[in-house]
């Protein structure tokens, strides 16, 4: 399994419009990040997690030619608004594309693109939307017979549920600020868990850095990558802080995982 994290920043990118932080004014690649996103790929399966108002710069960067299925976390526009620009992955595969989010999404999905849901839809192909409240096994949309279980993981985003997703010993689990008990469960005896680490400050809806080291000791992953990083972290700085087997994450990083 390949895992690249193809954003890492918040919901304005890094660097924000008219910030003269540190941050926003460093010339380290590792300090510039696009939304939060991930790829995918086991085998000849290609799998993304949100599709942000970024994402068609990220196909680009990355060279992601197919797209078997989408997994979005919520609904929250840094996390969706790139979902038109699937489109060119109908233009010489018309299979239906299986997209999967939390129940508390769908509704949202479905009134911000009406034209791509339903009997009236205007797209170049069928996207078939589900919810993701049980583990389900993604397939090929080009005739490989490969498959992979997915497994989500409900957690909280201040009031807001959603989900991270387990594919494997591998994790993603970002937005968050609570994970239930009974989560915790899921992400037992993984190799790779990518998490939500906002900034050194507490945030209502949101990870601290601090917080998520505490949530990485307890799930004990081999490696915990953080993720969804505030124009407060400044890569390297605070990456030098960070506990063996922890580190920041940056865009077009490439990780491994069973």
């Amino acid at each position: 399994m390949r895992i690249t994290l193809l954003g890492t920043g918040t919901s304005v990118g890094i660097p924000m419009i008219g910030c003269d932080c540190e941050t926003c004014h460093s010339i380290d690649p590792k300090d510039q990040r696009l939304r939060t996103a991930c790829h995918i790929q086991v085998g000849e399966l290609s799998i993304i997690i949100d599709t942000g108002p970024d994402f068609r710069q990220q196909m680009l960067r990355a060279n992601i030619r197919k797209i078997d299925s989408v997994l979005w976390t919520h609904h929250h526009y840094d996390h969706i608004m790139g979902l038109d620009d699937l489109r060119p992955y109908f233009f010489e595969c018309f299979a239906p594309m299986a997209c999967f989010a939390h129940r508390d999404s769908i509704e949202s999905l479905k009134r911000i693109f009406p034209y791509i849901w339903g009997s009236s839809r205007m797209y170049p192909g069928t996207l078939n939307l589900f919810i993701a409240d049980r583990p389900f096994m993604i397939t090929s949309r080009y005739g490989s017979s490969e498959q992979i279980e997915v497994i989500p993981i409900e957690v909280f985003h201040g009031s807001l549920q959603l989900n991270g997703y387990r594919m494997g010993n591998f994790a993603y689990v970002t937005d968050v600020s609570h994970i239930p008990e009974p989560e915790y469960t899921k992400l037992e005896g993984l190799d790779l868990l990518v998490l939500d680490a906002l900034r050194p400050l507490k945030h209502p809806r949101h990870f601290s850095i601090n917080e998520a080291i505490e949530v990485a000791y307890r799930i004990k992953a081999k490696q915990t990558v953080f993720t969804h990083m505030a124009h407060q972290v400044l890569h390297d700085r605070e990456n030098a802080q960070l506990p063996e087997s922890m580190l920041l994450g940056y865009d077009g990083m490439l990780l491994e995982s069973s």
